[in-house]
């Protein structure tokens, strides 16, 4: 015991407590991979994203059949319904025989369903179970991304129904142009040129990955209900797809040709391996959105913890921050600021950003500029208006005045104490406004009246 909280306090002290300003490029370098490791791990081992995995294996062997089916019919119409299957056998293809047995009863499934018998209630059903897990992806890259608003009901929907019927269709169109071109006369021409036909045989050897990699990053870009720039995304892709051509090698060579499952479960083996290789893609899916979101959001990896906990003095460091730049911009001139940008000049967490945002908009300290999406900030009314005293008020008691709990003090000393902390703050920041703040300008605190 003594040996592991030795090992976190060293591990706590390199990564976080020592200042980055003095150290070197490279170390700098080596505590931001640190971090990050560390922040993969955590949310592996801590937070809720293995259970947002565990989830989606449920929801995939209750949706699959039902999305299968909605794709081949959209596919059939457009002529490239016969990829559905050897697409799906290269994605089980890490189960070896089990995988090529599975890839067989499924599109035997899709085949037998015929969606125009199915009536009323049964295709509403089946768009049902398709629906619930494009939802339940949603919300676990949301949780990856930590959004915590909800795409409106209608968006929703368009969004959802231009996933299920133009998503196919693009991709299994890049994959029949890809296998178009592979034997078309003028490539097969060129590959007999020593140069060019050893690159051909190297790029079909990376098709495979670039296509993982590919969809990977049409996934982090569009699922998230937040702008995911296209960097972050196609880095988290990339290694998500080395990820996921690695486990597959190794869990077609270790578990799924091990011949104990079979003899432990039977003839349950072949499903236990199905939901477990669908548990580590899932896994290997929403690891790549974490290093996508770090990536685009390096803040976050200032703090240990993945939800940061607030004490009362940096919550209101963080709000006197927070509305000293929103005057700063006010008076500068410029566009207002909104939530990512007030992340970034901060160097404060997303999330903690937009808590505090969301405190000062329910005080009318700011007002957000709609319908922008997503909103900027601006102040609710002149900064020389805003006394700092005011601000603090509100931050202090912002629970209390929105339903939480009061807790008068019953005792006269305590009351004493609290009358006098009021009256000192009110002394002190008498005449300070926002504007001052904002201009560094603070005027002196008056000479004290006590002797």
């Amino acid at each position: 015991m003594k040996t592991d909280s030795s090992l976190s306090e060293r591990l706590e002290s390199v990564l976080w407590k020592q200042p980055l300003d003095a150290l070197p490029g490279w170390k700098v370098r080596l505590v931001w991979s640190g971090r990050l490791l560390y922040a993969l791990a955590r949310d592996m081992t801590q937070s809720n994203l293995s259970l947002h995995a565990m989830s989606l294996v449920y929801t995939t062997l209750l949706s699959l059949v039902p999305l299968l089916a909605v794709s081949f019919s959209v596919l059939k119409g457009f002529g490239v319904h016969n990829q559905l299957e050897p697409l799906l056998g290269n994605a089980l293809a890490p189960l070896g025989e089990n995988g090529r047995e599975i890839t067989t009863r499924i599109i035997g499934f899709v085949d037998k369903m015929q969606v125009g018998v199915l009536g009323s209630v049964g295709l509403a059903m089946l768009l049902y179970t398709v629906v619930s897990l494009i939802q339940k992806i949603e919300q676990a890259f949301n949780y990856a991304w930590r959004v915590t608003n909800v795409r409106p009901l209608t968006q929703r929907f368009t969004q959802y129904l231009s996933l299920l019927t133009l998503g196919p269709v693009l991709f299994f169109g890049a994959v029949g142009l890809s296998a178009s071109l592979g034997n078309s006369h003028f490539v097969q021409s060129v590959m007999h040129i020593a140069p060019m036909g050893a690159l051909m045989e190297t790029l079909s050897l990376l098709a495979p990955y670039v296509m993982i990699t590919l969809t990977f990053a049409f996934v982090y870009l569009f699922v998230p209900n937040t702008r995911v720039h296209p960097a972050s995304a196609m880095l988290g892709a990339l290694i998500a797809g080395l990820l996921w051509e690695t486990a597959g090698s190794i869990f077609g060579n270790v578990m799924a040709g091990s011949t104990q499952y079979t003899a432990v479960y039977s003839s349950l083996a072949i499903l236990i391996l199905f939901m477990i290789w669908v548990y580590l893609g899932w896994l290997i899916l929403l690891l790549g959105a974490s290093i996508a979101f770090y990536h685009q959001h390096p803040e976050h990896l200032t703090a240990r913890d993945r939800d940061a906990r607030l004490s009362n003095r940096v919550r209101e460091r963080m709000a006197l921050s927070v509305a000293v730049s929103i005057a700063e911009r006010f008076l500068e001139g410029g566009p207002p600021l909104n939530e990512e940008t007030l992340a970034k000049r901060l160097q404060i967490p997303r999330n903690l950003v937009g808590c505090i945002l969301g405190m000062l908009r329910k005080t009318d300290i700011i007002l957000p500029t709609l319908p922008e999406d997503p909103p900027c900030y601006v102040l609710a009314r002149a900064p020389e208006s805003i006394g700092v005293k005011d601000l603090l008020d509100a931050i202090r008691a912002f629970e209390e005045t929105n339903g939480g709990y009061r807790a008068e003090a019953r005792n006269t000393s305590v009351r004493e104490i609290e009358s006098r902390i009021d009256a000192a703050l009110a002394e002190s920041l008498k005449g300070v406004t926002l504007r001052e703040l904002a201009t560094r300008e603070i005027p002196a605190p008056p000479a004290s009246t006590h002797p």
